[in-house]
């Protein structure tokens, strides 16, 4: 039989052991990156296309906040269904516009994280201010519908 004394020795060297072992199967895995590219054309007419091309990586395919690269982010992505709840209920059209066009908005905005859509957009749209205009528009339009009921 063990003794006290001897059952908190055994246990701590269990628990020093798994700890080890632990830190060692975490210290080999593999850093996730995000795959970095030039950003391809979509119908600016088509928010749901341009929202799967540009946003559902990070924000996930239904706007969760919950997409494939997540795990490479520093700062968790938006819950894009809940802007209208934390809005008092109502979409902020005009703040999810101007976040897109690439003024002040979220923390991640503007970083490496969250590129910045307006200039991209332009550059996609061969700097057809309509044309950018047009996409801003339809990807707003179409995060509105992704709104939580």
């Amino acid at each position: 039989m063990f003794h006290s004394q001897n059952l908190k020795v055994v246990v701590l060297v269990m628990f020093l052991f798994s700890t080890a072992v632990l830190g060692i199967a975490q210290s080999q895995q593999p850093k996730t990156t995000i795959k970095t590219e030039p950003i391809r054309p979509t119908a600016p007419s088509s928010g749901a296309e341009m929202y799967k091309e540009y946003c559902a990586a990070c924000h996930g395919p239904k706007g969760k906040g919950d997409g494939p690269a997540v795990t490479a982010l520093k700062t968790a992505p938006t819950d894009l269904t809940m802007l209208s709840k934390v809005n008092g209920g109502a979409f902020p059209e005009m703040h999810v516009a101007q976040v897109l066009r690439g003024g002040p908005g979220w923390p991640a905005h503007g970083s490496p994280e969250m590129p910045v859509w307006g200039p991209l957009f332009s550059a996609v749209s061969s700097s057809n201010q309509g044309v950018v205009n047009l996409r801003i528009s339809n990807l707003t339009k179409y995060l509105e519908s992704l709104q939580s009921k």
